[in-house]
């Protein structure tokens, strides 16, 4: 039988706070983390494969959308990386009173979006595209 008892929390009335939002963009990024694996994995057997089949990389990864993807890329692996590190502080017990826990959940994303402009800058730099 069905239980007349409300869901809690509903998710209309819920209201998202960082740290659920931090959550959950650390399993996202988890995902387009193993997305770009595959990626990588297409571009080493291109590379493998010779010339012609890595200029098709090449312009594919070299497109507005393959460079929107491997900058997603990027901020997932830098977003990643610094999340861990929060969460490696919090496994020994640093970092979890709620003013720490805000300051930590900002410098991720900070750290992240900087380390992420950053690498676009030198790839950029360097002729990358």
């Amino acid at each position: 039988l069905m239980s007349s008892r409300p869901l809690s929390p509903h998710l209309q009335i819920y209201r998202p706070q960082l740290t659920s939002t931090l959550s959950i963009t650390h399993r996202a990024t988890g995902i387009v983390l193993s997305l770009g694996a595959v990626v990588l994995t297409y571009w080493l057997l291109a590379l493998a494969g010779g010339e012609t089949s890595y200029a098709a990389a090449r312009g594919l990864l070299g497109s507005l959308p393959g460079l929107l993807a491997l900058a997603a890329w990027a901020f997932s692996f830098y977003y990643h990386l610094c999340n861990g590190v929060r969460h490696l502080f919090w496994d020994i017990g640093v970092g979890f009173e709620l003013k720490s826990v805000y300051a930590s959940g900002y410098t991720v994303i900070g750290v992240s979006v900087v380390l992420t402009l950053a690498t676009i800058g030198y790839a950029l730099s360097q002729g990358g595209a």
